[in-house]
């Protein structure tokens, strides 16, 4: 922002006037302004056609892939030698991320000290004839959420 303070007024000011009073060096504001007129370096050029190759094998995952599996679609399917932590910076960078495995939920805690309950069924769930034998089950359903998961309501509904 300072620098292209002082390109804007260097045709009014002195540069080094215009570098003392904004507090850096004229040699910096050469420095930028030679930078400027080069454009990118070979690696920023370089990255950003990583990046479009990147954004193509994560959507063809379906945003599923994440950074060592891009780097082995890019290695194995398009032959670029390219690091890992090199293609997990530019996925960053670009705000792509692969999805985590689920991790299993853990349902129930079990009080050691409170008495289970009998067994009425005694782990026979057929029954010789209807309403005999009732059975129900919860289901979770994966969110993202900090719990990993959520009670189903629909079982709860009638009808």
């Amino acid at each position: 922002m300072t620098f292209r303070l002082i390109h804007a007024e260097k045709d009014h000011h002195d540069v080094s006037l215009l570098a003392r009073v904004l507090g850096v060096s004229r040699q910096g504001y050469y420095a930028w302004a030679a930078r400027q007129r080069r454009g990118p370096s070979a690696r920023a050029r370089r990255d950003a056609e990583l990046t479009e190759q990147i954004r193509r094998h994560h959507r063809a995952s379906d945003e599923i892939y994440g950074a060592p599996r891009i780097h082995a679609d890019l290695r194995e399917l398009d032959g670029v030698r390219v690091g890992r932590k090199r293609v997990a910076r530019l996925m960053r960078a670009a705000g792509l991320a692969g999805v985590g495995r689920r991790r299993g939920c853990r349902t129930t805690i079990a009080d050691r000290q409170a008495v289970a309950p009998s067994d009425l069924v005694k782990r026979k769930f057929t029954a010789a004839e209807p309403n005999r034998v009732w059975t129900a089950d919860i289901t979770y359903v994966p969110i993202c959420s900090p719990a990993g998961h959520q009670y189903d309501e629909a079982a709860d509904r009638p009808g």
